[in-house]
């Protein structure tokens, strides 16, 4: 994505009280930067769910998007999607994500029908669906409106569907998540975070980032009705699953 966005410095001076996290106009700034920065193999992912969804979209069926952001995964998808008919729906539910991202998409040129729409990814309608992306979205989510969500989108999707959901883990035990935890620390070190940037943010999404164990997201996933869920990729504590619905 060629989106131009400002150095992400917003966590980069002492903060009396550190802000909850919030995808506001002063994140949207930055976020092409923070993302990249925060997130080892982002780009990773954004590319592969292209070649996901040229395996598995299906013609004239919808892909969603939930928790779009930006649109990289839409333009990922829109780029790779070569079936007639296919309709890209991307949601978010912070107005200035949606404002940038309609402006992203406009310097693409995108041949696909990408629809943006602002709503809370737990009270839209899932269906037709041949794929379905959450990228760093379902930890945002309140846990117990996790397992509905899912069942929702198992409902919506095709039999061949495929479900992506990227994720910050947990691990047990604690001395595996306190390894992951600082060898993420020192991946953000070293594309120039300072200790203060790094302590900050993590004050500023605790309570607001809630993540789980690999195999929380596996057992949920199951219980929707997918056969198996697999990780695909996993970068320290960063990980993506697909589940595919079987026919």
């Amino acid at each position: 994505m060629s989106d131009k966005s400002k150095p992400d410095d917003l966590f980069a001076s002492p903060l009396g009280n550190v802000p909850r996290f919030a995808f506001d106009e002063a994140v949207v700034d930055v976020f092409p930067d923070m993302i990249q920065r925060s997130v080892p193999g982002y780009q990773t992912i954004i590319n592969l769910c292209g070649e996901l969804a040229a395996r598995y979209v299906q013609p004239n069926s919808n892909c969603y998007d939930l928790g779009c952001s930006l649109g990289a995964s839409s333009l990922a998808i829109a780029q790779h999607v070569k079936q007639p008919g296919v309709s890209i729906v991307a949601v978010d539910n912070s107005a200035a994500m949606l404002a940038r991202c309609d402006a992203v998409l406009e310097k693409q040129h995108s041949t696909a029908t990408i629809q943006l729409v602002e709503a809370d990814i737990c009270d839209i309608e899932i269906s037709n669906a041949s794929l379905v992306v959450m990228n760093f979205t379902l930890q945002f989510i309140a846990i117990e409106k996790r397992q509905a969500l899912l069942e929702k989108i198992y409902a919506g999707l095709n039999p061949g569907g495929c479900l992506v959901i990227s994720e910050k883990l947990l691990f047990e035990p604690e001395s595996l998540n306190q390894l992951l935890s600082e060898l993420h620390h020192q991946f953000k070190s070293a594309q120039g975070y300072s200790d203060l940037e790094i302590s900050q943010k993590r004050d500023s999404l605790e309570n607001f980032l809630l993540p789980e164990t690999l195999e929380t997201h596996i057992n949920r996933i199951k219980a929707c009705g997918f056969s198996a869920a697999s990780p695909w990729f996993q970068c320290f504590n960063f990980a993506s699953l697909v589940a595919i619905k079987q026919h």
